[in-house]
This record gives structure tokens, C-alpha cells and sequence, in this order.
């Protein structure tokens, strides 16, 4: 047995029980929830949550994510990023997918680099948007030598 598990034993047959617990309040039989407790609906009466958060125009999306994907430094940065950009209900920016696929080939990450394409594919409303991304993105994919999924498995189509 390790020292440190006898170590457990000991000190669980020394431990009174009566110091580390709360001591149990009455408790009625009946409990009514909060809000009628308050006189108060249990639903929200306001059409709109206020969050705190100002709207963030195209603009200041497309500079936000390739400030991020300019600065990544891992895969795990890399795959955050790329989430939190296609979380949103939108197509990112030609710039915001070229800044991600450079910071994929960056970390030595070809597989999330074809998958980039893959994520404006789902993104896309008509194959004849995703032919325009890629038309738009040519001349990177080229350069970085990333190939497409439907080029790496054409059997599949």
C-alpha cells in the first residue's frame, strides 16, 4: 500500500464528521418556488436581454479573427479559433480564412487546413458561393499546397 493511501485511511478514522458538514436547517414540507415567494412571475416580462455586449459589425469581425488567427501559436489555438469563427451566422471574410489557413500550415496542421474548406462548404448557402470562396482562395491554396477534399477522395462524390 502506498504511503499516501495509508495516509487516507488514518486521517478518514480521525475525521469527526460533525465539523465538516453544515448543520441541516428544518426544511418545510411544501416549497413554493422563489419568484412566488417574491409576488414575482416565474417568466420573463422583457422582450429583450440586454447582455452588456455591443454589436460587432462585419468589419470589426473579419479584424477581430485575423488579429486571433495572426497570433496563433498551437493546433488548440488554431481549432478554437476556427470554432469560434464558424459559430457564428455568418461566412467569414476571404482575409479571415486566408489569416487561418496560414496560421494551419504555421503549426504544421494540414488536416485542419482542408478541413477550412470543408467548414465554408457547410457554411455556404449554393454550391455556386463555395465555387466562389474557392476561386477567391486559389491563389493561398496554391501557395500553401492544400488541397481540397474532394481532390484528396474523388471517389466519394
Amino acid at each position: 500500500m502506498s504511503p499516501i493511501s495509508v495516509f487516507r485511511v488514518a486521517t478518514r478514522a480521525v475525521r469527526p464528521a460533525a465539523l465538516f458538514r453544515a448543520p441541516q436547517l428544518p426544511r418545510p414540507r411544501l416549497q413554493t418556488p422563489v419568484a412566488l415567494a417574491l409576488n414575482r412571475p416565474a417568466f420573463s416580462t422583457t422582450t429583450q436581454r440586454r447582455s452588456g455586449h455591443e454589436d460587432e459589425t462585419f468589419e470589426e469581425f473579419s479584424a477581430r479573427f485575423e488579429k486571433d488567427f495572426d497570433g496563433v501559436q498551437d493546433v488548440f489555438e488554431l481549432q478554437r479559433n476556427l470554432n469560434n469563427c464558424f459559430a457564428y451566422d455568418l461566412v467569414p471574410s476571404i482575409e479571415v480564412l486566408s489569416a487561418a489557413l496560414k496560421a494551419a500550415r504555421r503549426v504544421n496542421d494540414y488536416p485542419t487546413a482542408v478541413r477550412v474548406f470543408e467548414g465554408i462548404k457547410a457554411k455556404v448557402e449554393t454550391p455556386e458561393q463555395y465555387k466562389q470562396y474557392l476561386e477567391a482562395l486559389e491563389g493561398i491554396r496554391q501557395e500553401l499546397g492544400v488541397a481540397l477534399r474532394e481532390e484528396l477522395y474523388p471517389e466519394e462524390q
